[in-house]
Formats: structure tokens, C-alpha cells, sequence
């Protein structure tokens, strides 16, 4: 029997037409080089070639502001007293990169201010919880009700990493898709993305599939069978968007998710770009 199945990617006109929208693009996530610049602009530029590759439009990454999300004091002065040191990697890439900052839960006053300068007063299209290391608290923590209430009304995007783990936690800070729907209950206005859908993918999805305004995010774990096809019919494929994880993570694994999966081109459409596209309530490029 002859298979259908043809190895590599999709041709350029047919990646083209998906229109994909990475909500999960991770260059230099743990640290943007110590003058708040250079490993941040060199990670992008080793994740070019695939961004290419997979005709991406839109890449969504996470800057640092100087509120404490990293462990180097020398950045976090220059983040704190100097815009360019976030900008700079946008007015590089002004038509390909949205950005989402990375709030320090453990500082409230900081973070109210970083959201009015980076989301009311600035490009920014929402923030970023970690899940775990400096700055990050779990997300039912009482410090996330004010901030969450101001993305709120600043209509932002907000990413929470989730992740499931045999037997514990791997950090205090963490979260599960689990707790990210007692605070998705309390918010039912507000949007939230639930990123690599817990990580147990299966448990993940069951965990937030009565909580209509949580989304899940494909990245960040190893692809596997079924993953897309079950989120589709237990969430709908409106409850998705794409992430890559690049550089990190490879193309062909996190792209295969979503365009190898068996189910309906339109759905793929909206897994891949159009959702996320919805979720933005704010002007972009």
C-alpha cells in the first residue's frame, strides 16, 4: 500500500495560507545578556532560519522590564531606567514581533507600574506569568487578584505557565492548569492562555475544559499522538493557539502538532493564527 504521508514540512504557499501566529516564542528567556541586549537580539537571530522556514507572521516573546524577573541586578538597572533596552529587539523586528512582559507577582507596585508603561502607555499586547524562579508566585496567590484586574481593564493577553508534575511541584511558583481554573472561574471576562496545556497534556485539557475563557498552548512538550485531536474535541479548535518555543524547541516537532494532526484545514487556520489573532484587543503593526 502506497502511504499518503510525505516527509518535511508543507510547501512555503501552503504555510503561507495558515497565516501562523506564535504565541510562544522564547529567545533568551531566562536571561537577555548582561547589557539587556545581545543575548536577546543573537537568540533571535539563530531562531531566524526556521522562522523562515515555517513563513511565520507573528512571533510573541516575552521581555524582561526590570521588575525583578531576572537574577542579573545589572540588567534590571538598565531595564528599569532605559526603554530602549526592551524596545530594541521590536524596532528591529517592527512587523514580525508582539510582546508580552514578564510580571514579578512578588512585587505588585512594580508590576501595576510596569503595565501602565508597557501595556496602557506602550506597545505591549498583555504579560507573562512564569512558572517558577525569580519573580513568579502561583497563580491563585492573592498578589495576582490586582494585577489581573488591571490587565482586565487594560484588555490585555494574559500567558500562564502551566505544567503538571508526577508528585509535586518542581517549584513553589508553579502552576497547573488545574489552579489556573479556579483563578479563570473568578475572572470570567478576562482571557487566559494556558501554556503547553499543562505539559500532561491529557490531564490539562480535562482540567480546564469547563472554563470557557481558558485557551491552551501547544509548545513544550514532546509531540505525541493525539494531543491536537483530543483538545479539539473536548475543547473545540477555538480553545487553541500555536506556540513554537524557538529557538528551544524545534520547528518540524512543534509545526507537526497542529499540521499532521487529523483533523479539518480550517481548524488547523485557527489553531495556527487565527485565534490568537482574536485574542488581541489592542492596535499591533
Amino acid at each position: 500500500m502506497t502511504s499518503s504521508l510525505r516527509p518535511g514540512l508543507p510547501s512555503p504557499e501552503q504555510l503561507k495560507g495558515y497565516r501562523i501566529w506564535d504565541s510562544y516564542f522564547t529567545p533568551a528567556y531566562s536571561h537577555p545578556g548582561s547589557d539587556g541586549s545581545s543575548g536577546l537580539i543573537a537568540d533571535i537571530e539563530r531562531a531566524m532560519p526556521a522562522v523562515r522556514k515555517g513563513e511565520f507572521e507573528k512571533l510573541c516573546y516575552f521581555p524582561h522590564v526590570g521588575i525583578g524577573t531576572t537574577t542579573d541586578p545589572n540588567f534590571e538597572k538598565l531595564a528599569r531606567s532605559r526603554s530602549d533596552i526592551t524596545l530594541n529587539a521590536m524596532e528591529r523586528w517592527p512587523k514580525l514581533l508582539l510582546g508580552m512582559i514578564q510580571l514579578n507577582a512578588n512585587d505588585v507596585p512594580a508590576s501595576l507600574d510596569a503595565l501602565n508603561r508597557w501595556l496602557r502607555d506602550g506597545p505591549m499586547i498583555g504579560v507573562y506569568f512564569r512558572g517558577g524562579g525569580v519573580g513568579s508566585l502561583t497563580c491563585t496567590h492573592s498578589n495576582l487578584h490586582p494585577l489581573i484586574e488591571r490587565i482586565a481593564e487594560l484588555r490585555g493577553v494574559i500567558m500562564q505557565h502551566t505544567w503538571f508534575v508526577t508528585g509535586g511541584k518542581q517549584s513553589p511558583g508553579a502552576s497547573t492548569p488545574s489552579e489556573l481554573a479556579e483563578v479563570a472561574a473568578k475572572y470570567p471576562d478576562q482571557k487566559f492562555i494556558c501554556a503547553h496545556a499543562g505539559g500532561e497534556w491529557q490531564r490539562g485539557i480535562r482540567a480546564v475544559q469547563n472554563s470557557p475563557n481558558i485557551l491552551v498552548e501547544t509548545s513544550g512538550f514532546d509531540a505525541s499522538a493525539g494531543f491536537i485531536e483530543m483538545a479539539v474535541r473536548e475543547l473545540g479548535a477555538r480553545r487553541i493557539v500555536f506556540g513554537s518555543h524557538l529557538p528551544s524547541r524545534s520547528l518540524g516537532t512543534e509545526l507537526s502538532k497542529v499540521i499532521a494532526a487529523n483533523i479539518p484545514e480550517a481548524d488547523k487556520r485557527l489553531i495556527l493564527g487565527e485565534n490568537f489573532r482574536k485574542l488581541i484587543q489592542r492596535p499591533i503593526a
